[in-house]
């Protein structure tokens, strides 16, 4: 049974992410959360001809081992829910193609990590489907070339940029199983402040957090500490200090000790070169589904809410003087209870 609430699904029967996997590449492998990937690649090719074909085997490296640790064959997963920053959503497209499972591409996106959970969740919820593949990629040579410059030609970046993440994260969701499970999604409204900086994408973004989270909040009628830890997707150091000056103005605070960034906690942001700190879509889908699902199993968090941010930009928009308008989606994940 599922409940709507204004911006938001509330799954009675939750659910269940039975596995999930995360595919990084050496930047990322040398960061705080290391640990907590399953694969690191120690070469950004991948052994690829291009950076495309590199990011189409991130994703092809977390889908199908995502489907292996459920203990699934790749028939079992009835649809596939993907997406990814590159033209036409091409990575996950392609990968689809290899996997060759019933497909739903989706874009949103940075915030396409908590997309696709949470149509994967409402597929699930609904009965629509018994297991879903749900997963995003980005990688960092193919989205600086597309949306700002390509990283051989060397320019020089402001502070407020941030680095794209080289990663893939995937899950399977089931109705029923072993593990963490989603209990509600609240999905965004597209906000625009005019911004029209691509290397200033967290101030872009952090109205549409600041958003969805005052959102999910109302339709849950909660406060923010209900949640043991409350993440958006990669605003980094920029955007993550405007959001918070937001949620104060709009009265409703969130205490540092429950709130952080996964464009924050990826990188290593005074040793590692990254400017303001990690983006794209592997960057809320690798720290997701790598390091904070592996809390959830510690029993270091209990109730988690991910709130995925997105810049909706194309190179298109951008060359004809378009502003950056900007998408925020929250899921709610917790432990199940007896765990």
């Amino acid at each position: 049974m599922i409940s709507h609430k204004g911006q938001t699904w509330e799954f009675h029967n939750p659910p269940v992410l039975i596995s999930a996997a995360t595919v990084v590449g050496p930047d990322e492998g040398q960061g705080p959360l290391a640990n907590d990937f399953d694969l690191i690649h120690q070469d950004n090719t991948l052994k690829q001809k291009s950076w495309e074909k590199a990011e189409k085997a991130l994703m092809e490296d977390a889908a199908n081992l995502a489907i292996k640790k459920s203990g699934m064959q790749k028939d079992n997963i009835n649809f596939f829910v993907g997406g990814d920053l590159m033209n036409q959503i091409i990575s996950s497209s392609f990968a689809a193609r290899t996997l060759s499972i019933p497909y739903l591409g989706v874009f949103g996106a940075c915030s396409t990590s908590m997309e696709s959970l949470a149509i994967s969740s409402l597929m699930i919820g609904t009965g629509a489907a018994k297991y879903v593949l749900s997963g995003t990629c980005s990688h960092n040579c193919t989205v600086e070339k597309q949306f700002r410059y390509p990283t051989e030609y060397g320019s020089q970046k402001p502070p407020t940029a941030q680095y794209t993440v080289t990663g893939a994260g995937a899950s399977v969701v089931a109705a029923k199983g072993k593990g963490p499970v989603v209990t509600s999604a609240t999905i965004g409204k597209v906000i625009d402040m005019g911004i029209t900086d691509p290397f200033n994408m967290g101030a872009a973004m952090a109205p549409a957090a600041a958003d969805t989270i005052v959102a999910h909040f109302r339709d849950m009628k909660r406060s923010p500490d209900y949640y043991d830890l409350i993440v958006t997707g990669d605003l980094a150091s920029v955007g993550f200090k405007i959001v918070n000056e937001l949620l104060k103005e709009q009265g409703m605070p969130i205490p540092s000790r429950l709130f952080s960034d996964c464009g924050l906690m990826i990188y290593d942001i005074e040793k590692q070169g990254v400017q303001a700190g990690g983006s794209g879509c592997g960057c809320s889908a690798v720290v997701t589904y790598g390091h904070l699902l592996k809390r959830i199993e510690k029993g270091e968090i209990r109730r988690l809410l991910v709130v995925a941010t997105g810049a909706l930009l194309s190179p298109l928009s951008y060359q004809q003087g378009e502003s950056i308008p900007c998408i925020a989606h929250a899921v709610a994940i917790e432990r199940q209870e007896g765990a």
